[in-house]
């Protein structure tokens, strides 16, 4: 295996569920480069490669599906701060949950819905309400060691979030 194929399949180790610009950034190759990279990999086994709204994601092929769906949503601010109020607190209240978290309730309810499209989050009758629990609470404890975002992944996510609170208002 060449010294690039290596950097990039080890990067993906180091952080499973990068996207393909983050791995650009990251390792400071061209972009061409690393496309013929990844698709060597791929085709080997070595990086498994998922699209999911909007962004192709790597992963090592230990992860299963559900792991790599679920990280991908950890890889977006919103979704990650769901996972980690509904991982310290228990299941909420939708309404509760987006004030706690500083966001516009439609946010929420994007975010929400792809987490219940992906069984990592579900919607759970409370009375004449609904309340959001997480689905498997361990194995998504046990993800979240796995994911560190990048400050660039971060600035991304905040720009969204502006653009969201402004489109808003």
């Amino acid at each position: 295996m060449s010294e690039t194929r290596r950097r990039i399949a080890d990067r993906v180790g180091e952080v499973p569920g990068i996207h393909f610009n983050a791995l650009v950034r990251g390792l400071d190759l061209a972009p061409g480069q690393v496309q013929y990279h990844l698709r060597r990999l791929s085709d080997s086994g070595e990086v498994v490669a998922e699209q999911l709204y909007g962004r192709t994601h790597y992963y090592p092929p230990s992860f299963d599906d559900w792991e790599r769906r679920t990280l991908a949503l950890f890889r977006r601010e919103t979704a990650r701060d769901v996972l980690l109020s509904l991982l310290a607190d228990g299941p909420r209240r939708p309404a509760a949950l987006a004030d706690d978290l500083g966001v516009a309730r439609s946010t929420l309810e994007w975010h929400v819905d792809h987490l219940v499209e992906q069984d990592v989050v579900e919607k759970r009758p409370d009375g004449d309400a609904l309340t959001v629990a997480l689905v498997r609470p361990d194995a998504t404890a046990a993800l979240l060691v796995d994911v560190r975002p990048s400050l660039a992944d971060r600035l991304v996510d905040r720009f969204a979030g502006l653009v969201d609170g402004l489109l808003g208002e």
